[in-house]
């Protein structure tokens, strides 16, 4: 009768109750620290969210927008912006008026009696006279608002009533394109085409543009009016 029974020692390689099993080994979490259980909402936590859009301490975007006026000050009022360019327009009106009485003024009077002052108004803004003060004056107002809105964005009018032109994906003061382009658009047609209608149309938009409240010229230079009190 045979002995089957194995010899001490090394156990043997096919021993299902000693061998270990082989394969990746978990590994062990640190001391101190327990790993939660199987189904945890903690086994796969989404990423926190990004911090809310900060849009500085003048206003700005909405929460995770791309408002270009995100950090500058606030938009002009309107009805201010109406009150600085009427004192812009004061300002060289009322010189290149006077500069122009001993040449007869800058606005020819008519004596005539047939009644037709409509007419007598539309002859008077086409003559030559006329004409030549027009263009004196574009040079002088498109001067004036180039050189004060490169200079740092405020003509006189806006220095009184705290606001300035700027640039809308930044910010900065327009440089001298942007200012020139702007003022260009604004009183060429406002000197020799129709003034009454380009006031309106520009009034109007200062009221009801949105987001930025821009005029014509506005959107022509890509700038914005903002306050600075």
């Amino acid at each position: 009768m045979s002995n089957d029974q194995p010899t001490s020692g090394q156990p043997p390689e096919d021993d299902p109750f000693l061998k270990k099993p082989q394969g990746p080994q978990e590994p062990q979490e640190p001391q101190g620290q327990q790993r939660p259980p199987s189904g945890s909402p903690y086994d796969s936590a989404p990423p926190p969210p990004p911090p809310p859009y900060d849009p500085g301490p003048y206003g700005g975007g909405q929460y995770g927008g791309t408002d270009p006026l995100a950090g500058m000050p606030p938009l002009a009022e309107p009805g201010k912006r109406i009150v600085a360019r009427l004192i812009d327009f004061l300002i060289i009106s009322i010189p290149l008026y006077l500069i122009s009485l001993p040449f007869g003024g800058a606005v020819e009077m008519s004596d005539s009696k047939d009644g037709d002052s409509v007419g007598n108004v539309f002859n008077q803004t086409y003559s030559g006279h006329q004409l030549l003060w027009s263009l004196i004056g574009l040079v002088a107002y498109v001067a004036y608002d180039t050189y004060f809105t490169h200079k740092d964005g405020r003509t006189l009018g806006k220095r009184l009533l705290k606001m300035r032109v700027a640039m809308l994906n930044d910010g900065s003061v327009p440089d001298v394109g942007a200012s020139f382009l702007r003022a260009v658009v604004l009183w060429l047609p406002a000197l020799l085409c129709c003034p009454c209608l380009w006031w309106l149309i520009n009034i109007v938009l200062m009221f009801t543009d949105k987001p930025y409240r821009q005029g014509l010229q506005d959107k022509a230079a890509k700038t914005v009016v903002v306050s600075t009190a």
